[in-house]
């Protein structure tokens, strides 16, 4: 079982470490710099804490990953979510997206990108009733973003 914990302030250094090391396969495979996380500023991303709803998925009193909910309007957006390499397929994505999604029960829609090489991230957001939009962009001839969203109730 997981909880979600939000992320203070001073917890930002240790959030932007985790970040760093979860993203950077990514950022080496797909040579994202502009887009990758593991690229992001420890100040920008002091301002995304600020400003936003960034949590700590805790598992066994252990941060084991992070999500942040923008709320829109219109909409919930979830960007970026992550959980660290070692506690990866352990069903903790799916149950933290699905944490998030009834924290914020005022949002009926749910929006998020990911990369439509990594078949296994769009396989986790499908199994939790995320669609795929029209969104595409080209990052650059290794990578696609792809656009998911959720409609509830």
């Amino acid at each position: 079982m997981i909880e979600l914990v939000e992320v203070k302030l001073d917890q930002a250094e240790e959030l932007h470490a985790m970040q760093r090391r979860t993203f950077m396969p990514l950022l080496k495979k797909y040579m994202d710099d502009e887009t990758n996380p593991a690229n992001e500023s420890l100040e920008r991303l002091t301002d995304k804490v600020r400003n936003g709803r960034f949590y700590n998925i805790v598992m066994n009193r252990v941060v084991v990953g992070a999500i942040r909910i923008v709320q829109r309007q219109s909409s919930a957006w979830i960007s970026p979510i992550f959980v660290l390499p070692e506690f990866q397929g352990q069903g903790i994505a799916q149950q933290a997206i699905r944490m998030a999604e009834k924290l914020f029960p005022e949002h009926q829609v749910w929006e998020l990108q990911t990369i439509l090489q990594e078949q296994g991230n769009c396989r986790l957001y499908e199994k939790l009733g995320y669609k795929r939009t029209e969104y595409k962009h080209s990052v650059n001839n290794r990578m696609t973003l792809v656009g998911y969203m959720k409609k509830i109730g």
